[in-house]
């Protein structure tokens, strides 16, 4: 992925977690029954996810991760 992919993608998944945690974090109506979507645990899909995409954004930006290993 370049560079502007990775930052689209990114916001989006910024976005995306904001949003399932705020609806995750809403009291539940009991009248309405059991919540259907496990917003909590698309959060934090959502923010494993960002995190990839800052740690390619690093390697896109020329500071390289992971192991290194010097003989």
């Amino acid at each position: 992925m370049d560079l502007t992919a990775t930052i689209a993608a990114a916001v989006v998944l910024l976005l995306l977690a904001v949003l399932c945690g705020w609806r995750g974090a809403r009291p539940s109506n009991v009248l309405k029954g059991p919540r259907m979507v496990p917003w909590r645990p698309l959060m934090m899909v959502c923010v494993v996810a960002f995190m990839l995409m800052l740690v390619h954004l690093v390697n896109l930006l020329g500071v390289e991760t992971g192991n290194q290993t010097r003989y």
